[in-house]
């Protein structure tokens, strides 16, 4: 035994308690509890709203680009107004509920899958109504607690996957809309695309397009804060310019000419408000198409917020010990309201974005910031006329750049097992090769049920995956069915 005398253990040093807070505010949002501050806040509030603002574009570009099936197509100045309007209401909300700094406006990927899968089958106020309709399942589950049963059903593969297929599908109708790729015309047995309008680039829309497209990924490479917004601004100001001095047909812009407005500003115009049938799907379609385009926007949306939730909450080291996202069943409440708000002001589902996450790098830590967002798309009400000069040959280079941030989703896949490669292969492929979100995910779906029962692992497949599974496949095969049970 020692003779050195033992030293006494040093007490552990008590926890640093957080400063009070300083007033009202303060105490509400948790400010100074966060580690942050009120100009923290603001700045990032800002940084949020100027990276995601390219919303009011595109959102314009998709939703306003595309007819219905009977010919119909949206306003593209009332798009701008709700996509702001209900961005602006969300964000606040979130803001104020959860207490997160998590803005929300129009999802990419899901506005898509209203314009080019489900308006094409119906009215353009019946697809708004299965927004609605997906709105009120996302409610009911973050109001039941049912979300984890969800959450656990679909293998992570599959979920990367989706996002994968959707980021090539958006990344092929930012080139599609462009002009850089076209379907050739009048012939049969050929290839069903093309470079440009004629087997070659041709025209100044298309070179904007190309400028474009290297400007925002040298922009993202460089990591530039905003750099889909500062994008679609500096290729629209180059679009304006040479639509003033060259010779050059307003079609060939397609549907948008990059002219100056003869305002800058003007009072809102919420024509569109309302303008849902939230059962009218029904009239027009059958009753198991409507049931797989809610699922498929609700699949689309629910992982989507769940990620972005995560991934946002994570990096302001908000998540608890166990890796709990705080407050997620209001948060989850919050993103139900906003796909019915959305639907019923035919702007398309809303959802958490993950560009909330530029305003975290800034310090936002408190839904403080969203206040600050939400403030912005609310005054950018009356901005609308500079949204409505942007041709989709200056926002499709956000569509394909967009594409390229999901599809880096692509190296999660665990491509070393059958039973995730050749499912997720599929939902990837299927997606913009048949220029449907909902196939990419049927068949992914049905793949991966086939080929766990073929490999003995039926039971490892959720009961949730099965029937949904069922159902693509009566989906798939709903004409033979139809003929071979004498259905006209």
């Amino acid at each position: 035994m020692s003779d050195q005398p033992v030293e006494p253990p040093t007490p552990p040093t008590p926890p640093v308690s957080p400063p009070p807070p300083s007033n009202a505010v303060d105490r509400f949002f948790q400010i100074t509890a966060r580690g942050s501050t009120l100009s923290r806040e603001m700045r990032g509030g800002l940084a949020t709203f100027f990276t995601m603002a390219y919303i009011l574009v595109l959102n314009r570009i998709i939703l306003g680009g595309t007819e219905d099936k009977f010919g119909d197509t949206l306003d593209g100045a009332q798009l701008v107004t709700v996509t702001a309007l209900v961005a602006a209401v969300m964000t606040i909300l979130m803001g104020l509920t959860a207490n997160l700094p998590l803005a929300l406006a129009a999802g990419l990927g899901l506005n898509a899958m209203v314009a080019f899968q489900i308006a094409p089958l119906m009215s353009w106020p019946d697809a708004m109504g299965l927004v609605v309709l997906e709105g009120i399942v996302i409610c009911l589950l973050a109001a039941t607690g049912l979300r984890e049963a969800v959450m656990n059903a679909i293998p992570l593969g599959l979920k990367q996957a989706i996002s994968v297929g959707i980021g090539l599908f958006i990344a092929f109708i930012g080139f599609v809309n462009a002009g850089f790729a076209t379907r050739i015309p009048g012939e049969t047995g050929s290839v069903p695309v093309q470079l440009g309008a004629d087997g070659a680039l041709s025209g100044w829309p298309v070179l904007v397009f190309c400028l474009g497209v290297l400007l925002v990924v040298s922009l993202l490479a460089r990591g530039t804060k905003g750099a889909l917004l500062i994008g679609i601004v500096a290729t629209t100001v180059l679009a304006v310019v040479i639509n003033e001095i060259a010779d050059i047909e307003d079609a060939d812009w397609g549907l948008t000419v990059p002219a100056i407005p003869d305002d800058v500003v003007a009072a809102p115009d919420f024509g569109l408000l309302g303008q849902f049938s939230l059962f009218g799907a029904f009239g027009q379609v059958s009753a198991l198409t409507v049931v797989l385009l809610v699922f498929t926007l609700f699949l689309t949306d629910f992982f989507d917020t769940m990620g972005t939730a995560v991934g946002v909450t994570s990096e302001a080291g908000l998540l608890d010990e166990q890796g709990r996202v705080p407050r997620l069943g209001r948060l989850l409440f919050v993103d139900g309201l906003a796909t019915v708000a959305g639907g019923a002001a035919s702007g398309s589902s809303n959802t958490s974005f993950i560009e909330s996450a530029a305003g975290v790098g800034e310090g936002a830590r408190t839904g403080f910031a969203n206040l600050v967002t939400g403030g912005l798309f609310a005054l950018a009400l009356f901005f609308t006329p500079l949204a409505t000069i942007v041709p989709a040959q200056a926002a499709a280079p956000a569509l394909v750049a967009v594409g390229l941030m999901l599809m880096t989703q692509v190296r999660h896949i665990d491509w070393a097992r059958w039973d995730i490669a050749v499912p997720a292969f599929l939902t990837i492929a299927v997606m913009p090769f048949t220029y449907s979100i909902t196939n990419g995910i049927g068949a992914g779906f049905v793949a991966y049920a086939v080929i766990r029962a073929a490999t003995g692992k039926a039971r490892g497949v959720h009961w949730l995956l099965w029937g949904t599974a069922a159902l693509f496949l009566v989906y798939f095969a709903i004409d033979p069915l139809e003929q071979l049970l004498g259905v006209q």
